[in-house]
């Protein structure tokens, strides 16, 4: 493995420090509290090893999520989905292996691969076409008997935008035909805006054992820090392989973590509308910046999630990096630059579900000001 640290890590705003006022570069909701979310501590919890697979009653409510098609033996708890998507990926992939992933994509998905040294194919989303996915660009990608995985985000982190169900079965029929995998990190599905109907997503994972899905707790319950995620696959030889990865890397998952984790799932179904609802709320109120500011930025709507990924139609006033350093030190205002994403800096990722609602007004008059000079 060759690590390099990402620069959406370098730049975190937790690396960045006390200089940012209104942090508009988040991917989540607002951080809870245990208060927040009524999370209670037995003081007779006994600090222990959970079950490697993490905890039964964690495992249970994912598999729930998945309408029945999956079960808890299906689920694999992790470290956050950063840590399921290095077990699938270095799991899976060596040197002489290919991928086909899509950008713009999670940081994790683009660099591990990298860090193995396998050869990469990137399929780029384009703005002009919605993000949309091409099923045709990634078939034509593959090479047969050498292509392991093709990898995916939807929805999407940063754009916000979502595969329809129609485009992941294909795409799924296609990685069972070429026989390799599919991973799809699904961090934001519990964040669709639009989950009814024809608009249903189930999870991947439901559609073949061939297929892989993660997600994790961060982004839509906003508890980050007790680091709870999963990864998902109906296949047992991949399941005994991620497991064995697990245990090499930790053993087991933090009983602190998982007790806290099982009382917020346990309140899925009255969490998440409220969520969601306000997400729909602040969504628009960037809408309407968006028209307000249409002769310097445009956008994709986002149909998921907590941001979106804005392109300044021109260079600023002094360039993009005269725009960056403005917006901070002048303004306090911190954004998500487009190379995180390997785009250029034209782009910047603007998360709308992190900061307070008047911190998100300021933020964006903020931008609007830098913008101009």
């Amino acid at each position: 493995m060759n690590y390099q640290r990402m620069a959406i890590e370098k730049e975190a705003p937790e690396e960045v420090g006390a200089v940012i006022k209104y942090n508009l570069s988040e991917s989540a909701i607002s951080d809870q509290t245990p208060e927040s979310l009524s999370i209670t501590i037995p003081p007779a919890l006994v600090l222990t090893y959970t079950e490697h697979r993490g905890s039964r009653k964690i495992r249970s409510l994912v598999a729930q999520a998945s309408g029945g098609s999956l079960t808890p033996d299906d689920v694999l708890v992790t470290a956050g989905a950063s840590t399921s998507l290095f077990i699938v990926n270095t799991a899976l992939l060596g040197p002489k292996d290919h991928i086909v992933v899509t950008r713009p994509n999670y940081a994790t998905n683009l660099e591990v691969p990298r860090s193995i040294g396998c050869d990469i194919t990137y399929i780029d989303l384009e703005f002009e076409l919605q993000f949309c996915l091409n099923v045709d660009r990634i078939a034509a990608a593959i090479r047969p008997g050498i292509t392991k995985l093709i990898s995916i985000c939807s929805p999407n982190n940063p754009t916000g935008t979502v595969c329809k169900a129609s485009e992941i079965q294909s795409l799924a029929s296609l990685a069972k035909e070429k026989q390799c995998y599919l991973l799809v990190d699904e961090t934001y599905l519990d964040l669709n805006y639009d989950s009814s109907g024809e608009n249903a997503i189930p999870t991947a994972a439901s559609l073949g054992n061939h297929v892989i899905t993660v997600s994790s707790m961060s982004k839509a319950y906003g508890v980050p820090g007790i680091r709870i995620g999963w990864l998902i696959t109906s296949n047992p030889l991949l399941q005994g392989t991620f497991l064995a990865a697990k245990e090499q890397i930790s053993i087991s998952g933090s009983v602190l973590d998982e007790l806290a984790a099982e009382q917020v799932l346990s309140r899925r179904a009255e969490l998440l509308p409220k969520t969601i609802a306000d997400m729909r709320r602040r969504r628009d109120r960037v809408a309407s910046w968006v028209d307000e500011e249409s002769e310097l930025v445009e956008w994709v709507r986002p149909e998921a999630g907590v941001m979106c990924f804005i392109k300044m139609k021109k260079d600023p006033a002094g360039g993009t990096q005269a725009f960056y350093t403005r917006l901070l030190e002048k303004h306090g205002v911190y954004v998500g630059r487009g190379t995180w994403f390997e785009r250029d800096d034209r782009f910047f990722r603007l998360g709308y579900g992190w900061p307070t609602w008047e911190d998100l007004e300021t933020g964006l008059n903020g931008i609007s000001k830098a913008l101009r000079g």
